[in-house]
């Protein structure tokens, strides 16, 4: 099986690769990736029946080529970060609306089949005290330039299903942890200060709720949903996992050996989602997934240990990530 993964070398994507081959012993994946900061070849340096493709998604001559000599196309590549996106909109449009114009231009041409990673982002938000939880038929209501972006490349999948029949199913997921995620994310920002003596920060008063997911589970739906799931349908990727931010920094500091409470406030961001929650049941109950990690409290021991043991993969980004938050005051 050629396996193509865009954004390969980001977070999730990385996790991704180190699981196929891990688990895959059939597959070859090609990378393509743009190397952004957000992208580290390190994530998957070593890494048998990997190819890395430094390139963009949006390049239509690059991305065609690749999809050509591949069986299945898993498509991670984004710009993801809210902050970043209310600072300058402009690679949030190319890479999530262009890039994903470009491969179901090159799926639809080659018959190949498309997996697209969305997330949970793209529904808006809900209240803090509402019961519901975002399901498959819950409406767009993006806040953000990521998140409409990323609601826009939805809708381009879905069109191109309808009007041109592709084979592409689609998953939304909610918040992820786990090794090699970026240190401006943050879990990995609050572990990465704590190692170095600083306080951990705290958006506004942190009553702002995530359902979080480790990234294995995740990625384990994504290949459950690629081999079970139905053409044209989308997937909810959830864990049961929903934390408020100021209870993720006190377990990070219980965890680490420090008062749970020694955190600082900051300046909270522009437009701040309350609180996201995913109803898994399609993806439970017709594909038959179940998460491995359960326990939220064992999975981010697991990460904090990731980090300790591994400074040398993240130092490099340290200064330059605490100095763009000092600026904003965050």
């Amino acid at each position: 099986m050629k396996v193509l993964v865009t954004g390969g070398a980001g977070f999730i994507g990385a996790n991704f690769v180190r699981q196929t081959v891990a688990e895959r012993p059939d597959a070859h994946v090609t990378v393509l990736d743009k190397v952004t900061y957000a992208g580290n070849p390190a994530s998957i340096a070593g890494l048998e029946r990997v190819d890395l493709v430094v390139g963009d998604v949006a390049d239509a001559e690059v991305t065609d080529a690749l999809v050509a000599a591949s069986d299945v196309v898993v498509h991670f590549a984004a710009e993801s970060h809210n902050d970043n996106s209310l600072r300058d909109p402009s690679p949030f449009v190319r890479t999530n609306l262009v890039g994903t114009f470009t491969l179901l231009e090159a799926v639809r041409k080659h018959g190949v089949r498309y997996h697209h990673i969305s997330t949970d982002e793209v529904y808006g938000d809900l209240e803090l005290d509402d019961p519901a939880k975002f399901t498959e038929a819950t409406p767009y209501n993006p806040s953000s330039p990521y998140s409409s972006t990323k609601a826009g490349s939805d809708l381009l999948v879905r069109a191109w299903v309808r009007s041109f029949g592709v084979a592409a199913t689609i998953s939304n997921c909610s918040n992820n942890y786990g090794p090699y995620q970026h240190i401006e994310k943050f879990i990995p920002r609050q572990i990465t200060n704590l190692i170095d003596g600083v306080k951990p920060k705290l958006y506004g008063a942190g009553a702002n709720v995530r359902d979080w997911i480790h990234v294995r589970d995740h990625n384990t739906a994504v290949w459950t949903i690629i081999e079970k799931g139905r053409m044209g349908e989308t997937y909810l990727i959830g864990a049961d996992g929903e934390k408020n931010n100021r209870e993720v920094v006190e377990l990070v500091l219980e965890l680490m050996g420090h008062d749970p409470h020694d955190y600082e406030h900051v300046a909270d961001r522009p437009g701040h989602d309350l609180r996201y929650a995913i109803d898994n049941t399609r993806l439970r109950e017709e594909l038959g997934w179940e998460p491995q990690f359960p326990d939220f409290r064992a999975g981010l021991a697991d990460t904090i240990a990731w980090y300790r043991a591994n400074e040398a993969w993240w130092r490099p980004q340290k200064a330059a990530v605490e100095a763009k938050y000092a600026a904003q005051g965050q």
